[in-house]
């Protein structure tokens, strides 16, 4: 079984990060997606839309998208149980899950690969206004986060959950290329949670 990546992108340092906390090794192989070593023959053949990561099965078979893949090692490793306990528990972890995605991951990355210079191999064409109107939405939405995390003490509810770990690569994300720190929009609330994660071994993965 092989894990193919690119290092420190936010999506396979979730499931890296995911596994972390399972206890649980694979091996991995990087993707060097800055020479489009994601967009070749030979990974197409993984991944028919070219993109990381992608969990290469041992039977042959190539799992595609990040939950999908966390999915699976769920059920072959179920605890520390990440996910939910019962479908109630599922589907509201699930809720702030696609919302940590949906809301903070993905203008987040809107941001980044249309307003850096270093994403432009990436990204073509960039469109640096939409990237710029995608952060000036952030703020926002963060703050809706941080009230939340003023009653809770982790991102779906008391206890540590794939929702934590989906927010906290993108907020991880976010510090590395646009200098981004909670504290400096008054999230303290967001502030200690993100360095309460930051705090556990898990956090070192997919650096």
């Amino acid at each position: 079984m092989k894990l193919h990546i690119a290092p420190r992108a936010p999506n396979p340092r979730r499931v890296q990060m995911f596994l972390a906390e399972k206890g649980v090794s694979v091996e991995t192989v990087p993707v060097a997606i800055n020479t489009q070593e994601h967009r070749s023959p030979e990974f197409v053949a993984k991944n028919p839309v070219s993109r990381v990561p992608v969990l290469e099965l041992d039977d042959g078979r190539f799992l595609g998208e990040t939950r999908a893949i966390c999915t699976w090692f769920e059920g072959q490793h179920p605890e520390p149980n990440l996910m939910g306990v019962d479908a109630e528990e599922r589907a509201f972890i699930e809720m702030h899950d696609r919302r940590a995605e949906f809301y903070c991951l993905l203008p987040i990355a809107n941001w980044i690969r249309h307003c850096h210079p270093g994403l432009a191999p990436l990204e073509q064409p960039q469109f640096p206004e939409y990237g710029q109107s995608q952060a000036g939405k952030l703020p926002d939405l963060l703050r809706v986060f941080d009230v939340e995390l003023a009653s809770r003490s982790y991102w779906a509810g008391e206890r540590f959950t794939i929702a934590d770990i989906t927010a906290f690569c993108a907020v991880e994300f976010a510090r590395g290329l646009m200098k981004f720190r909670p504290s400096d929009l008054g999230l303290l609330h967001l502030q200690d949670w993100r360095d309460r994660i930051n705090a556990r071994p898990s956090a070192k993965a997919g650096m």
